[in-house]
This record gives structure tokens, sequence and C-alpha cells, in this order.
């Protein structure tokens, strides 16, 4: 079911500038090759003769980036759909978007490739062993399927990105949610959880675009194939996605069995809020599993208002809101869209924890506004 998202019109000027910054993928990633290209031709000829074999990889570069935009296309034309076409018709006008904002754009284009590879190749399927396995199998205990009926246990997946976890869970016959804001990542996860046909059906480019630390022009032109798996469920499995901020679309007091945060709850500008939040929605007995870093994407962004607290005081804060922290893991080594092959390598020591809200609790305040409801759903099944 499709629900119209408040704030129309500006939806939809937003829809479709994302639209045509996927549509410039191709252009813009291609001239910020040809900069490359006009910084080697000022060199001295020595220079240049030493580098001949740069100037051939970047060659190579645009063939990787022509390869990553013959996807783009494809997703557009089926993004058009992703909210019940009331965003985009035939008649469709709209203002022209800037180059400097579709280069912006552009980064965020990048970020889903790599994305890709993470949720829905064989490649990332380390990160996800890392990720994604620790929650499962606490919800695989928790729930087990030989003692409750796992469609009527619901499952929330804020921050689900393309979708892989919520799919995974789903796939265990729970009731499943994932809930996502970046439409970047609706518009792929749409493509792929409703219109892939086949096995690795698609080749990309993951790092194309990462010019440093590679050790040979080899490792930043790796490839790979999704999906990894056909994302198709039985017709009985209950699985949705759902667009908007988490803080407005789930207001509901005691509505979920369990919610699962994934490199999620240092996504806000005031975490406190969504442990609030997460607390509110909680059935009494319900759970909340958390694996994660404290990246805090706010912290230092210009204009912006941010907390970021510790560890140690977020448990303390979890505590006040009336979690009953059942267990806490610290030091859990995962990777985030990490190029196996590069010189660099990033790796988190996050958290895990298992909270539960009591039986007998009382609901927490969301402060004074009351939030409304968006709960625009994107349809996962024709």
């Amino acid at each position: 079911m499709h629900k119209q998202i408040k704030g129309a019109t500006e939806e939809r000027e937003y829809f479709l500038q994302v639209l045509q910054t996927f549509q410039s993928y191709r252009s813009q990633s291609l001239l910020r090759i040809e900069h490359r290209e006009e910084c080697l031709a000022t060199l001295p000829q020595h220079h240049k003769e030493w580098l001949e074999k740069y100037k051939r990889d970047l060659d190579s570069f645009k063939h990787a980036v022509e390869a990553n935009s013959t996807l783009v296309p494809i997703i557009v034309d089926h993004a058009k759909n992703i909210f019940g076409n009331i965003y985009i018709n035939d008649t469709t006008t709209h203002s022209e978007t800037n180059v400097g904002s579709l280069s912006e754009g552009l980064d965020k284009v990048q970020s889903v490739f790599k994305h890709l590879m993470r949720d829905w190749s064989k490649m990332g399927a380390e990160e996800r062993g890392q990720c994604y396995d620790p929650i499962i199998r606490v919800l695989e205990e928790e729930f087990p399927a030989d003692v409750v009926h796992r469609p009527d246990i619901n499952v929330l997946v804020p921050g689900a990105g393309l979708g892989r976890l919520a799919f995974e869970i789903a796939s265990r016959e729970f009731s499943c949610q994932g809930n996502e804001f970046n439409l970047f990542m609706l518009i792929v996860s749409f493509y792929v959880l409703n219109h892939c046909k086949k096995e690795e059906e698609f080749e990309i480019y993951p790092w194309i675009h990462q010019y440093c630390n590679n050790l040979s022009a080899e490792n930043q032109t790796i490839s790979v194939r999704f999906p990894d798996v056909l994302p198709k469920l039985d017709l009985d499995n209950k699985f949705s996605m759902v667009a908007g901020d988490f803080l407005e679309v789930y207001t509901d007091l005691d509505e979920w069995h369990c919610i699962a945060t994934c490199f999620f709850i240092d996504c806000a500008a005031n975490v406190v809020q969504f442990i609030e939040t997460i607390y509110h929605i909680l059935k009494p007995g319900g759970v909340w599993v958390n694996l994660g870093p404290l990246l805090y994407h706010y912290a230092d962004m210009k204009n912006e208002k941010s907390i970021e607290p510790s560890f140690e005081i977020l448990c303390s804060v979890i505590r006040n809101v009336g979690f009953i922290m059942e267990k806490k893991e610290i030091a859990l080594k995962t990777r985030y869209c990490q190029n196996p092959k590069a010189m660099l390598q990033y790796e988190y020591e996050s958290v895990f924890f298992v909270c539960r809200k009591p039986m007998q609790s009382s609901a927490t305040r969301l402060g004074d506004e009351q939030y409304l409801a968006d709960d625009s759903e994107l349809k996962l099944t024709e």
C-alpha cells in the first residue's frame, strides 16, 4: 500500500532532483577523470613519459564508469513507480539542478555502488557476517521457530539501507519492516528487492572512484556481481520498506516485538531522542538489538546541532530511559564498505548490546511536539 508523503510538492521536487543526479553519474564521473587527464597534460614531457601507465589506467577507469552507468537508466526507469507515480508522470517539469549540486550528489551515487557490494555481493559476505549475523542470532534465540509463530513477530530495522538485513530477517519468517530516509538508497533497494531477475545479474565497480591508497590500478578496478541471492520470499512472508524520518514515521506506542539497529543510532543529531523513540514503540517485553560504532554523523557539521556522548554515558541514558541491558559486548571488529585490497583499511571496534523493555513500563515522552506519522510504504511485490 502506498500513502502520499506530506509536503508533496517539496518531496516531489527532491525526488526528481535525485533522479537527475543518478542520470548525471556518467557525465560527472567522466569529468573528474578528464580533470586528471588535464593535470597530466600540464606536466613536463619526461614526466608524462614516466606516467604512461597512469594515462592508460585513466582510460580503464573510464571503461569502468561506463559499465557502472549502464545500471543507472534501469534503476531510474523503475524508480518512477516507487511511490505509486505520485511524484512523476509524463508531463512532469521541474527546475534545473545546477552542476555544483550534481557534483555533490555524485558522492551519494558512488556510495550506493559500494553499498551494493556490501549488501548484495559475495564479496560483501564477510562484512555482513560481522555486522548482521550477531543480530540475527539474537532474534533466532529470542523467538525460536519451534516455540513462537514468527510471522506474528513484528521486527523493525531502522536505517535499512539497501535492505539486506531486513530481507535476511524476513527470510527467517519474521514479519519485518525496513525504514530508510536516504532516497538514493531507497531507489536502489526498490530495484534490487523487486526487479532483479537472476543471481549475479549485474557487474559493477564499487571502488572505481577511490583514487587514494591503491597498490595498483587493478585494485581500484575490482568488480563484483549482484545480487548474490535472488531476494524473493514466499507470499506468506510479510516484508516491507518504508520511506521517511524514523522519528516522524514511528510514533505508535507498544507496536514492535523487536527493533534491530545496525550502524544506525549514531546517525542522530540527538541520540537520546532515538533511544526514547525505540523504547516508546517497543512492546513491553520487547527487545532492542544494536550493533555499530559511534561515528556521530552530525559531529563537526556546520550549522547542525549535535551531541556525541561516549558509550559509557549512552549506557546510563539507556537505563534512565527504562531499558534493562541484558547483553553488552565491546570491540567487535567490523568493516563498512571496505575495499579489501586498499592500502588503508578502516576497522571499527563496534559495540553490541541487547536491551529489553520491561513488561511493566510507562510510556516515555517524545517531547512536547507531537510528530505526525509519515508511513509512505515502498511496494516490494508487484
